[in-house]
């Protein structure tokens, strides 16, 4: 009975998400993943190697390789400054198109979408032990939407609200393949993570252990 109604045949539960937020379960196919993670070994071969990143002198428990604009604290720039001085790769043009198709899915505005270029990307590792605190994506000279990408364990994923850290907020699970959309009256709320399942990634998805999370984002910066 139990493997009749395994968790991976159950439906999950719809969460009604505040406006400008939308999430979209297994929305990359196992395919799309497994070439994905390809390319994750790729850029963590350098130039720039992924790093944690440090917020008022403690370093974050996941480790991020950037692709378009290097991301520390607060700013962008297309040397890595803090970690090797080496420019970052340059972002794909094939995520272009895939942030796109991806926010069409999400919104159901498909004509608005292709007007979406995205230019950096935040590629970030979590073990089992990461977490990231309620934080908000402000450091963009852009209120595009963020596109978020799954891939590997589920995590505990906790959005909120643009205001406080604090409550309201909801909790839904991230599993492998998972679309995250927020922008509009939600591009400025506080998420994070608040933890990750070990185990629990597919074994079709190309990653035995851990989860990659891929934000894109549009800067609004030049040069």
């Amino acid at each position: 009975m139990s493997s009749l109604f395994g968790d991976d045949l159950l439906g999950r539960p719809e969460i009604e998400l505040p406006a400008g937020a939308h999430h979209v379960p297994n929305w990359l196919s196992y395919e799309q993943q497994r070439w994905i993670v390809e390319r994750f070994r790729e850029w963590g071969r350098g130039p720039v190697p992924p790093r944690s990143a440090s917020i008022r002198g403690h370093p974050m428990s996941v480790k991020t390789v950037c692709l378009g604009w290097h991301w520390r604290p607060y700013q962008y720039s297309r040397d890595a400054v803090d970690v090797n001085g080496n420019r970052v790769l340059d972002f794909p043009e094939w995520m272009v198109r895939l942030g796109r198709k991806a926010l069409a899915d999400a919104t159901g505005e498909a004509e608005a979408s292709q007007e979406y270029t995205p230019d950096t990307a935040l590629v970030n590792y979590y073990d089992e032990a990461a977490r990231m605190g309620m934080h908000q994506d402000k450091d963009e000279a852009s209120d595009a939407p963020v596109v978020s990408l799954s891939i590997g364990d589920t995590c505990r994923f906790r959005f909120g609200n643009t205001t406080t850290r604090n409550k309201p907020y909801q909790d839904l699970e991230l599993r492998s393949g998972d679309l995250f959309v927020f922008g509009g009256p939600s591009r400025l709320a506080y998420h994070g993570v608040t933890g990750v399942i070990p185990g629990s990634a597919p074994e079709e998805c190309g990653l035995s252990h851990g989860r990659i999370n891929i934000t894109m984002r549009v800067t609004g910066l030049s040069g």
